[in-house]
């Protein structure tokens, strides 16, 4: 994390700004930003690759991904980081290493992000032929959140998870 809560609310107001921008000007002014930060920070490698991600520049985006998370990302950053990272691949064509990641993120501790993780695996899944157990992890995620059924549609996602293939 940062020392800085100013950095902090500077960081949330330029992405609240995403929009307002053209996609060069948003880099760059996210780059500004990062480099008020330690050249070896995770937090600045994580930030500049998600503005890099969110102009559709997957393919700059990933290096910078891994790059924070081998620098030491944590907290809620590493957990977003693992999930953008994954869904960049997943986009760049590398769907398999998208699953793989993702189904490793869904084995580690649990947080308000673990949908999130569910979701992008399901996509990834589907990207790489497993379209049962893509619609299992989705409904596995669905289900705490419905009103009702939601015994019966954890075990219908468990059911087609058993019948992979």
């Amino acid at each position: 994390m940062t020392d800085s809560p100013d950095w902090e609310q500077r960081l949330a107001d330029l992405w609240a700004t995403l929009d307002d921008h053209n996609d060069e000007t948003f880099v760059a002014l996210m780059d500004e930003l990062a480099a008020e930060l330690p050249v070896d920070s995770p937090v600045a490698a994580f930030e500049r690759a998600g503005s890099l991600d969110s102009t559709g520049r997957s393919d700059l985006a990933v290096p910078l991904y891994a790059r924070a998370l081998e620098l030491g990302l944590e907290g809620q950053r590493r957990r977003r980081a693992v999930i953008q990272m994954a869904s960049s691949l997943r986009n760049l064509g590398r769907a398999s290493e998208s699953a793989a990641l993702l189904t490793e993120e869904r084995a580690a501790d649990s947080d308000h992000l673990d949908d999130a993780v569910s979701a992008f695996l399901a996509l990834a899944l589907v990207d790489t032929g497993r379209e049962r157990e893509a619609v299992s992890v989705a409904l596995s995620a669905l289900a705490p959140h419905l009103p009702r059924y939601q015994r019966s549609l954890a075990n219908y996602a468990r059911e087609l998870s058993d019948q992979k293939g």
